[in-house]
């Protein structure tokens, strides 16, 4: 018996944006947690431990949202994959602690990567769930 990957209530570019953004937040976070140093500003308690401990409360947030659409909570579910893409505009709270010309290139570009990706996720995910309410 043939068992589809994806879900069929999950829009197929939904599917392709939340890898897109799995990829950008893990690079980001991964940076992050590696080259913490190279980030300016970073409050003590932030460690490389810690680091990888937020990636995984926020990436459960998008497997939260898989797995309660698959229980038919479609409304719910991209409610959740909504958030999860929202996630990737808390990137740009580095910005809040040292300004873009103190990042290094490469920070700047997980940085934007990760926030680019998260919201092209929220605004897909919105967009499933307004093409479903009105349909």
């Amino acid at each position: 018996m043939h068992v589809p990957i994806t879900a069929p209530h999950i829009a197929k570019p939904v599917w392709y944006l939340m890898a897109v953004y799995f990829i950008a937040s893990l690079t980001h976070f991964a940076h992050n947690a590696e080259f913490i140093a190279v980030y300016p500003n970073l409050p003590g308690f932030i460690t490389r431990e810690t680091v990888y401990w937020a990636w995984l409360a926020v990436s459960s947030l998008g497997v939260a949202g898989l797995i309660v659409s698959r229980l038919g909570l479609h409304a719910l579910g991209a409610l959740l994959i909504m958030a999860y893409g929202a996630c990737g505009l808390d990137g740009l709270l580095h910005y809040t602690l040292a300004l873009c010309s103190e990042h290094t290139l490469a920070t700047n570009l997980t940085i934007w990567f990760e926030v680019l990706a998260g919201s092209a996720l929220a605004l897909g995910s919105a967009h499933m769930l307004w093409r479903r309410s009105v349909a």
